[in-house]
């Protein structure tokens, strides 16, 4: 029960803990860049136009009301136009601030540090083959990591034999890097990391719902498999949620 107690201290605000802590923006250090670089070597795919004409439901009353987690999906592929609106509705950058101080997005974050890169596992979406990709949300492109067919069990195996996961068309998985909340909040910038990955995995339900797919967040996976399988350090980058999608 001890051990209990001291994971619910974690759950409290304890900005007091700054009064004697200067953050790396205090102390004028540069700021970590607004998103992860990418191999240049790689595929990188630009993503449709995000518009009003994929909405099957538009009743904002009847999106909450509707919403759900769903487990067991359609074989029936998404359209990469229902995989860019997705991507836009859960991570999508409407503006940059300053000389690339900070984003405005689709989801809220705290000091606007959206610590969070998006990975998808592709098993069907039209146009492109199956493998791992991830969104670059500053260009609204795909890059692709690595192509591997037959995923279906990987995805089952690295959230601890959850077949529905591996059943879906295509897994988003968040990795979140530390550093760009670190960098601003110091020693209590994780708690508001946690919360932000809510706000973020909340906006993929509510566009699924408005597109006729549905998905299940997941927090249960084995975290050293998935960041390995990700190509992750575990360290600096790790995988912080996971939540198949697919049409129901």
């Amino acid at each position: 029960m001890d051990t209990v107690k001291q994971q619910r201290e974690w759950m409290k605000a304890h900005f007091d803990k700054m009064d004697n802590v200067q953050s790396d923006q205090q102390l004028q250090k540069p700021q970590p860049p607004l998103q992860k670089p990418y191999n240049e070597n790689n595929e990188v795919i630009d993503l449709p136009e995000v518009n009003e004409s994929i909405l099957t439901k538009t009743n904002i009353f009847d999106i909450f009301t509707d919403r759900v987690s769903h487990r067991k999906f359609t074989d029936e592929s998404i359209s990469l136009e229902e995989l860019s609106f997705l991507l836009w509705a859960s991570q999508g950058v409407k503006d940059i601030k300053g000389d690339n101080y900070c984003t405005m997005r689709t989801v809220p974050s705290a000091g606007a540090r959206h610590p969070f890169e998006t990975y998808i596992v592709v098993n069907r979406v039209e146009g492109l083959k199956s493998g791992v990709y991830r969104y670059l949300a500053l260009t609204h492109q795909l890059a692709c990591v690595f192509e591997k067919e037959d995923l279906e069990e990987k995805i089952a195996q690295v959230t601890l034999g959850q077949k529905f996961a591996g059943k879906s068309a295509v897994t988003f998985v968040w990795s979140v890097v530390p550093y760009r909340g670190e960098w601003r909040y110091s020693v209590v910038a994780h708690k508001p990391m946690v919360l932000d990955a809510g706000h973020v995995c909340q906006n993929l339900y509510l566009a699924c719902e408005a597109i006729g797919c549905g998905t299940c967040a997941i927090a249960a996976y084995d975290q050293k498999e998935i960041d390995e399988f990700l190509n992750l350090d575990g360290e600096d980058e790790f995988v912080i949620y996971v939540s198949p999608v697919g049409k129901i």
